[in-house]
């Protein structure tokens, strides 16, 4: 009878022992997808965060560019870190089309500074490098103080947040 008494008293405590790994291995995964949530929910609070300026490397030289507050400037922000291959066009801008079109409010301008950041259309981004009058429509995308004559021919620029 002492047998069966303690054989059944070593199947209960085996059980409580299993029982208890189980919830302590079973509060660890709730601890993991609880710290795993919180992680994501702090990345995406980060993405979030209102971004005033980018930077472009041109030549080595690190140029900022001082973005609008609209949702064409927050959208090309997001796409950053990107090395671009910029093409010349008719002596006064350096253009790509990018594989991603942006939410878009063109206007036209009338008058183009020197450094301005535009986007033609809702893909093809501009940056111009020289001042002159015009009749097309932008949406604006920043500014870049200081920007030199970017010259003649191709040139790839690093943008990065």
């Amino acid at each position: 009878m002492k047998k069966v008494v303690l054989s059944f008293l070593i199947i209960v405590l085996i059980f409580m022992a299993v029982g208890c790994v189980s919830k302590k291995n079973e509060t660890n995964n709730q601890n993991t997808q609880t710290n795993q949530r919180e992680k994501n929910n702090n990345e995406s609070n980060n993405s979030n965060e209102v971004v005033k300026s980018v930077k472009a490397i041109i030549n080595g030289k690190e140029y900022i560019i001082n973005l609008e507050d609209n949702e064409t400037a927050k959208s090309f922000a997001g796409l950053l870190p990107q090395e671009l291959n910029m093409s010349e066009l008719n002596g006064n801008e350096k253009y790509v089309y990018m594989d991603n079109s942006l939410k878009t409010n063109s206007y036209n301008p009338n008058h183009i500074e020197k450094g301005d950041v535009m986007l033609y259309g809702d893909n093809c981004l501009v940056i111009f490098y020289e001042s002159f009058d015009t009749s097309y429509s932008y949406t604006k995308i920043g500014h870049i103080d200081n920007l030199p004559d970017l010259g003649e021919g191709n040139i790839t620029i690093k943008f990065e947040k």
